[in-house]
């Protein structure tokens, strides 16, 4: 019985998990870090500007969007057909004294994916087919945690909350009654499972996943403000009203609320 009442005045003094600036309720996170888990890691290095621009998550220009060099593409089985763009890792290497470097490890966010090569056993050329576990680096984020020579990597990781300097970045594109949204600069757990929009003389549309972080719809919200619901997958939600004045025209990135994070 007084388990049970020391239960009960935690509760009441825990204070509730609020998204920053929403104007709609919150649910708090399970858990904001999950536990080390193992997997591998390979890195590439870019020999062209234009390899850091695009990925299957949409995010174009990575320098542009903000997330530079701490980035990674995910194989089939991590990358959850698209849904885990935006989510970010913790990773560090393990188990090999040679090439890990001890005490360090990084943190990057899910821009693309590693697709897998059947030519190959998941055990051989095949590093990203299922079931592995894989993460494939830059090699200026993977030369954080071991020496290049390393190669395929043993590493441990895990999903933690995002922190992102700004607000959220909606870039509107399309055509006609067209609307394509590209969604990025997202904080706690970075990745969406669901938005809604808003003109000025409609009530809230939802929008469909085109692909990575790119939402659409078919609707006439020209010379309308537009207003965005943002629910990430861990059911936090952010109403960012107006975010777009009503002159807006396709190309044009705006910002909105952000997440709170601990």
């Amino acid at each position: 019985m007084q388990l049970f009442l020391l239960l009960l005045l935690l509760a009441a003094l825990s204070p509730p998990a609020t998204s920053h600036y929403s104007s709609s309720t919150s649910s708090p996170s399970s858990s904001s870090v999950s536990e080390w888990r193992p997997a591998r890691a390979t890195y590439y290095a870019a020999t062209n500007p234009r390899d850091l621009v695009g990925g299957a998550c949409g995010y174009g220009d990575l320098v542009k969007s903000g997330y530079g060099m701490s980035t990674v593409g995910l194989s089939e089985t991590l990358f959850e057909r698209g849904q885990i763009c935006g989510a970010c890792f913790e990773l560090r290497c393990v188990d090999d004294l040679r090439w890990c470097i001890p005490g360090t490890s990084i943190i990057v966010t899910a821009t693309n994916f590693c697709a897998p090569n059947y030519g190959f056993d998941p055990d051989g050329g095949g590093h990203c087919n299922p079931p592995n576990k894989h993460f494939v680096l830059p090699i200026e984020a993977f030369e954080k945690i071991a020496i290049w020579k390393a190669g395929n990597m043993p590493v441990q990781y895990r999903r933690i909350n995002c922190r992102k300097e700004g607000s959220i970045r909606f870039t509107v594109d399309g055509g006609g009654i067209f609307i394509s949204v590209l969604i990025t600069n997202v904080a706690g757990s970075g990745d969406i499972s669901a938005v809604k929009i808003k003109g000025s003389r409609t009530g809230w549309l939802p929008m469909g996943r085109n692909w990575g972080q790119n939402w659409h719809i078919n609707a006439d919200l020209k010379n309308q403000a537009l207003s965005f619901e943002v629910t990430s997958s861990d059911k936090s939600t952010v109403t960012a009203y107006n975010v777009a004045p009503r002159n807006w025209d396709y190309g044009q990135t705006f910002e909105g609320k952000q997440y709170e994070t601990p």
